[in-house]
């Protein structure tokens, strides 16, 4: 049988040769053998039907889901987001998240689509840790979340209180003094504390130092084996960053859909109780990100940007018109889910921003 290289099918067929490396992982394409780290693809191989706008709804296709709770979430709000997806022609075969938190919207795209490249990142150190360990070294991260549901669930509650306070502590230490050698730790005390704290939050002090405390779940799932693995497969090919926003610049250009999730503008002088790093995001970064968005946009990008409506609690509040002023502007509803005072939960207008 005559073969030819990644490289060569590429040429022969059109399209990246990252893209065959891909179709040969996910057995796409008939009787290929890797050599090495080399693919040899049969000369006479036909090129797969193009996936990358074909929504998956096989039996078998493994459906995957935000593997922590958080603050700001949008899960919530996928249907509306939804709408923007701009896949369906066959130009945009790119998605970048720069400010990837939860990842619903990120896991929705996975679950749907099949695109070319994918890149994600987040200034949350600890977080960032987590989807690389979820990504790269699934099994470690099970049997250790595994290990502690056996050890917390069983506990009455004053035992719990004390148990929680030694993994936060642990994971406070750990995120001080990092160590590489510790990293899957590190991702299993974040799911764990994630899913065990008071409601789901992600909060951290001045000092950086997680101090949500105890939520009282009575069987909280601690360790989702079924989902995490699917995650696992998911993020495969996904390009994982910690650093800021602007770092994104170089991958993103007219092939890309890039959903922009900033921390929230506080809708009043007192609802900035949240901080998901010790590094806030003031109005100041608010407009240098809607700076970086024009840039972006020239780039020939399709970007959607969502944020808080200042004019749920002022009128005259014209913050977002001012600085996206050129964009489409959409009010959608929401509810506030994670909050510390039930009284503000509720529905609650929020902003998405389009350059198309």
């Amino acid at each position: 049988m005559e073969v030819m290289s990644a490289r060569e099918a590429a040429d022969k067929w059109g399209i990246s040769q990252r893209r065959v490396a891909v179709l040969c992982s996910e057995n796409r394409i008939a009787n290929v053998q890797m050599l090495g780290n080399m693919w040899l693809i049969p000369t006479n191989a036909k090129k797969p039907v193009d996936a990358r706008s074909t929504r998956y709804n096989t039996a078998d296709e493994k459906a995957v889901k935000p593997f922590v709770k958080w603050a700001g979430g949008k899960g919530q709000l996928l249907k509306e987001i939804e709408r923007y997806y701009p896949f369906d022609n066959g130009v945009i075969t790119k998605y970048a998240e720069p400010f990837v938190g939860g990842g619903a919207v990120l896991f929705d795209i996975l679950g749907k689509y099949d695109l070319e490249k994918i890149y994600i990142s987040d200034v949350n150190a600890e977080l960032i840790n987590t989807y690389v360990i979820i990504r790269d070294r699934v099994e470690e991260l099970i049997d250790l979340l595994s290990k502690y549901q056996s050890e917390y669930v069983p506990l009455e509650t004053e035992d719990r209180k004390s148990y929680y306070g030694e993994k936060r502590n642990r994971f406070n230490d750990l995120k001080v003094n990092s160590n590489k050698a510790e990293d899957v730790e590190k991702a299993a005390l974040m799911i764990f504390l994630n899913k065990t704290c008071f409601n789901g939050l992600f909060r951290v002090n001045k000092k950086g130092l997680f101090n949500v405390p105890m939520g009282s779940y009575k069987n909280p799932l601690i360790c989702d084996k079924k989902n995490l693995r699917a995650v696992s497969e998911k993020l495969r090919n996904v390009e994982i960053v910690c650093g800021d926003y602007r770092e994104s610049a170089d991958f993103i250009d007219q092939n890309t859909f890039v959903y922009f999730d900033p921390p929230y503008r506080p809708l009043t002088e007192t609802a900035g109780f949240t901080a998901y790093t010790e590094n806030l995001f003031n109005d100041r970064e608010q407009i240098e990100l809607a700076e970086f968005v024009d840039c972006m946009h020239r780039k020939g990008a399709k970007v959607v940007v969502s944020n808080s409506d200042p004019k749920n609690y002022n009128t005259e509040d014209d913050f977002f018109d001012s600085i996206y002023a050129a964009y489409k502007i959409k009010r959608v509803e929401a509810s506030r889910m994670i909050n510390c005072n039930s009284s503000a939960r509720g529905k609650i207008k929020e902003l998405l921003i389009s350059n198309f």
